[in-house]
């Protein structure tokens, strides 16, 4: 079933969405995929402004997946805002909207998950147990049904883009991984469907996050490489932010997630940390003076 909203196409129906895609690439049109649970943000608008760069035909996926919510988590009260999200991604020039139902992804019958890869273990999958499983398997299922050339991710969630990298290619899955820079508000903060979650005060306690990460790349660009001194002034730095809770502060190798001693090749620093009771991520790129990422 689909239908036209603001100059978009919504579709709810998984053979319609998977013939649609499949059509196209017989024409030699290229599709690119973005994946989301909606509550769209201008993060969100980039990776589909890249897809449309790249690509012929867009696909927005809008779904909140259940199967990677812990119990407790925000699963019932996350934002559902479908009608403001097709009108975004409408003014953005995107295509085709698909928004299926629980029962559309997810059968009575439906018993099979994905386990995810090593880098999947530690910090989110070891502070999220059980998250990792249900993100492999969603995207793995999206694109099933949308097959699509290229599938964009942000940043912001920068071990969950490489899980997700890690799956296709283990799995020999015929998309392309595309990972697009984290957008942030003029004062550094991370774009998040979960900051809306904040107060006034909150909102400004969370900027320790940015401020930490940030502190620490000056700190390497001065050649201070010593990552056990810098993830202790990160720390020192979300405590003076009144942060609730810290769940982890790591700096580690971008391509396996284990910790560095020294930064003489480019590092991750990412983190965790509660914000009241909103759960933030943040990540940066650690890059020592004379080095490169790729």
């Amino acid at each position: 079933m689909s239908e036209s909203r603001d100059g978009t196409t919504v579709i709810t129906q998984c053979d319609e969405i998977r013939a649609l895609v499949r059509r196209a690439q017989q024409h030699d049109q290229t599709v690119g995929v973005v994946m989301t649970m909606g509550a769209l943000h201008e993060g969100h608008l980039s990776l589909l402004d890249a897809a449309r760069k790249d690509c012929d035909i867009t696909v927005t996926t809008i779904y909140v997946n259940p199967t990677q919510f812990l119990p407790g988590e925000d699963f019932e009260k996350y934002p559902r805002t479908l009608a403001d999200d097709v009108t975004a991604i409408s003014r953005c020039g995107g295509d085709y909207v698909f928004a299926p139902s629980n029962g559309e992804m997810y059968s009575p019958r439906f018993s099979t998950y994905v386990l995810p890869p090593k880098v999947a273990e530690r910090f989110e999958g070891a502070h999220r147990p059980g998250h990792f499983r249900g993100v492999t398997t969603v995207v793995l299922k999206f694109l099933q049904v949308v097959p699509a050339d290229i599938a964009y991710f942000g940043h912001k969630d920068y071990q969950q883009s490489l899980v997700i990298r890690r799956m296709v290619e283990d799995l020999q899955v015929g998309t392309s991984i595309r990972v697009c820079p984290t957008v942030r508000e003029p004062d550094g903060l991370a774009l998040s469907s979960r900051n809306r979650y904040l107060d006034d005060t909150e909102r400004q306690n969370a900027l320790g996050l940015y401020r930490a990460l940030t502190r620490a790349q000056e700190l390497v660009k001065r050649n201070e490489l010593n990552a056990s001194r810098l993830r202790h002034i990160m720390e020192t730095i979300l405590v003076e932010s009144n942060i609730s809770r810290i769940d982890y502060i790591g700096i580690v190798d971008p391509e396996t997630l284990i910790d560095v001693e020294t930064i003489d090749e480019p590092a991750i620093a990412l983190l965790a940390a509660h914000v009241g009771t909103t759960r933030l991520i943040d990540n940066v790129l650690l890059a020592p003076i004379g080095t490169s990422f790729r």
